[in-house]
């Protein structure tokens, strides 16, 4: 885990990876689960009986924004902010599914810090995260994500913080 407690410590991590995080299974209920959340009901996500017919593999597959919707609770753990006030998720530049993420497989996510920036009194920091599929060559998804850190020195002192 990484510690920023400033726009400067933000800045030494441009151009580094700053975690990678355990494998998760993505399992027919979490699909299921987003399917109901979203009204994305596409057979190739939930129909388990005509993708064991029609599907290569004969298995469902994640929904893509499944995938990217992973990202913040997979990379929570790879940077610590201990005065943070609130963080802010401002966008993606950039995404894009290479790798379908079928039933059953596990994924993970790596991260690498882009660009640190103050901007607005606030921290935006721009990151490339790669969800990676076991055992595949190229990553289920890759985006440019861009988060917005406010600092609260009174918290620090407090002991109150956050992770990222």
């Amino acid at each position: 885990m990484h510690l920023i407690t400033s726009i400067e410590d933000a800045r030494e991590l441009e151009g580094k990876e700053v975690g990678l995080s355990d494998w998760v299974v993505i399992d027919q209920n979490r699909i299921d689960l987003f399917a109901e959340a979203t009204d994305d009901f596409q057979w190739i996500h939930v129909d388990v009986d005509r993708a064991g017919r029609e599907m290569p593999d004969g298995k469902t597959i994640a929904h893509g924004y499944l995938t990217l919707a992973l990202i913040p609770a997979l990379t929570g753990r790879f940077v610590d902010i201990p005065n943070l006030e609130r963080g802010i998720n401002l966008g993606v530049n950039k995404v894009r599914f290479y790798t379908p993420v079928q039933v059953g497989d596990r994924v993970r996510a790596r991260a690498t810090v882009l660009s640190a920036r103050r901007r607005a009194g606030a921290l935006l920091l721009t990151s490339e995260t790669r969800i990676e599929v076991e055992n595949q060559k190229k990553p289920a998804c890759v985006a440019e994500t861009l988060g917005m850190y406010f600092f609260a020195e009174d918290k620090a002192a407090e002991g109150q913080g956050g992770k990222l």
